[in-house]
């Protein structure tokens, strides 16, 4: 189990991976290379000996040519000749006449006998051929052989000892493999001192880390090894801005929780101590108390309902119920609910559809996300005043814009007006019974549907919420 986990450790270490890369990229070229420096050396020895053996027979059948030894064969000089050139290339001489037969054998086997091969009709054809017999080991050189008129009268068939080349070959390959061994302890030695020094920049990335790591937050870590190593550092260094973020934002969000659960609870323990601290209280006070009390559990429970909401919407694997929805239906539904908080302020309430929209959604969620942006035109606004909502769509999304004359929002906050518990008037909020969580729920809700929310208002004039969605609901990769 040890071994098995060492071996592990070493298979997916980047320096062993380096070291083995290194190793294949400088033996392989050594192997290859001294295996074509073997084959082109037997080569060229093969072609010098054909080119030699050519020269030394041209000069023989001249001979033969001038001599007419294949017409009068006892000539001692000339026979000697033909039997010592046989023997200096440790092969065999054939001379063949005109009927096939043959005259001459300095092995004395075949003469007399008859050679009919293909070489030697090439020859009387007046073709020279000349080959290498691998598996023989021997080069063989047919020419022909004229007579004083021009005619072919015969053919001359030397063959030529290759056995030496053997040898020579073994001693190449010999060589060949002492130098891959000596070249592979080379390269080997390099790629490990190479690849130590290409894995020593991400070990001080990883060394740096480490050390940034032991601080609660992290530390920037600074690097100048080489390029890679940079991006490396500033990547991990936003990285850590990104946590700092995050964990001020928790450490701020559980401040906000805890305040906002605190405040009517802070509330209904007043309320609940001036009771008990008098005597015969008059019914109409204690009613009074008690409505506030009752006011201020509910608003406890608001509380808590929409941090419940946040806390499912928030996982990283959310779940939404898709279906076709009507969206026109949905928006009359939403209207129609509310209408009687608009009417207590007097406030238009009026709904502009510009054509059917039947889109993909989960309807709880985005009747949520719409009643928000409604009930928060209703209630920021002016007495008599106005909400116009409108929906539209194209061939890819639809389109819920809501309208208001209400109080308007700075410029300044509206980068901040989805964030948790954020009020730009929080006197007013907490009038208006608002938590500071209703927009940050409803932004979840779109993104959740692969949507958009932009908000554009002003001072005193009103503010205009645009949403888009897409028509047609596609999960991305890692969605349930």
């Amino acid at each position: 189990m040890k071994w098995k986990r060492i071996r592990g450790k070493y298979r997916k270490s980047l320096h062993i991976r380096l070291i083995l890369i290194l190793l294949a990229v400088g033996i392989a070229p050594l192997a290859v290379i001294g295996r074509l420096l073997v084959y082109s050396s037997r080569e060229n020895h093969i072609r010098s000996r054909m080119t030699e053996l050519q020269y030394q027979s041209v000069a023989v059948v001249s001979e033969l040519e001038e001599r007419d030894y294949l017409s009068n064969m006892s000539q001692p000089v000339l026979t000697a000749e033909i039997d010592q050139l046989a023997r200096f290339y440790r092969g065999r001489i054939i001379l063949v006449d005109s009927d096939y037969r043959i005259r001459k054998d300095t092995y004395h086997l075949a003469e007399g006998k008859y050679n009919i091969s293909e070489e030697v009709l090439s020859c009387f054809g007046g073709s020279n051929t000349a080959r290498y017999d691998e598996e023989g080991q021997y080069l063989e050189l047919s020419l022909p052989v004229s007579g004083k008129d021009g005619t072919v009268k015969g053919v001359m068939v030397i063959t030529a000892s290759m056995e030496f080349l053997t040898s020579l070959q073994d001693q190449l390959e010999d060589q060949r493999r002492t130098a891959v061994i000596i070249g592979g302890l080379l390269v080997a030695v390099a790629s490990f001192f190479l690849s130590e020094l290409f894995v020593r920049p991400v070990k001080k990335v990883a060394r740096a880390i480490d050390s940034s790591s032991q601080d609660s937050v992290g530390s920037d870590i600074q690097l100048e090894d080489c390029a890679e190593t940079v991006q490396i550092a500033q990547a991990y260094n936003r990285m850590l801005a990104r946590l700092r973020t995050l964990d001020e934002s928790r450490q701020q969000f559980v401040s906000n929780v805890s305040h906002e659960l605190k405040t009517p609870i802070t509330s209904i323990r007043v309320l609940a101590d001036s009771l008990i601290g008098q005597e015969e209280v008059p019914v109409e006070l204690y009613r009074e108390f008690m409505s506030d009390i009752s006011a201020e559990i509910d608003r406890e429970s608001q509380i808590i309902d929409d941090l419940l909401a946040m806390v499912r919407l928030d996982k990283a694997n959310a779940e939404l119920n898709i279906s076709g929805v009507n969206i026109n239906e949905m928006m009359e539904s939403i209207l129609k609910r509310l209408r009687p908080l608009a009417m207590k302020r007097n406030v238009e309430l009026v709904l502009e559809s510009f054509r059917p929209v039947q889109a993909d959604a989960d309807e709880v969620k985005l009747n949520l996300a719409v009643t928000n942006l409604v009930e928060n035109a209703i209630k920021y606004n002016v007495d008599n005043g106005w909400v116009r909502v409108s929906l539209n769509a194209d061939h890819q999304f639809f389109y819920i814009k809501v309208a208001d004359s209400g109080i308007g929002i700075p410029e300044k906050e509206w980068d901040h007006i989805f964030e948790r518990f954020y009020r730009v008037d929080k006197a007013r909020s907490r009038a208006t019974g608002g938590t500071g969580l209703g927009l940050a729920i409803t932004k979840n809700i779109i993104s959740l549907h692969h949507g958009a929310v932009r908000v554009h208002s002003a001072e005193g004039e009103g503010t205009t919420f645009t949403v888009r969605i897409p028509l047609t609901y596609r999960r991305q990769e890692g969605e349930v």
